[in-house]
């Protein structure tokens, strides 16, 4: 199989935290990514999504990643696929998601 993607993907296990539905009273989630790349993201949560589905999140990049401080990165985007999947008792939920926009801010002033 040929790889399609355009950007590149890095293997990060990182907490995120995912707010949806965005038009609708805002639920806080929270979630676990798997790899990430500037045009997408794939993270693990407990929730079911939608594909389609609009989605804020944030995500902490720890300072031994960016060799500083801490870097907080907040990111609109739209769910392009979900894989259900069971293990030890739980189901878990992976989240494909394309990244539409996204900012990236030093200090507290990130966090949802």
């Amino acid at each position: 199989m040929t790889e399609r993607r355009l950007a590149r993907r890095y293997d990060l296990s990182l907490p995120v935290n995912i707010r949806m539905p965005i038009n609708k009273e805002p639920r806080l989630h929270s979630g676990q990514t798997r790899d990430i790349s500037t045009r997408g993201v794939y993270f693990t949560m407990r929730d079911d999504l939608t594909p389609g589905s609009e989605v804020d999140f944030t995500l902490t990049l720890p300072a031994e990643i960016t060799r500083g401080s801490e870097v907080f990165v907040r990111a609109h985007g739209r769910v392009i696929r979900v894989d259900k999947r069971s293990d030890d008792d739980h189901e878990t939920i992976g989240v494909a998601a394309v990244i539409e926009r996204y900012d990236i801010v030093r200090g507290e002033g990130a966090r949802i």
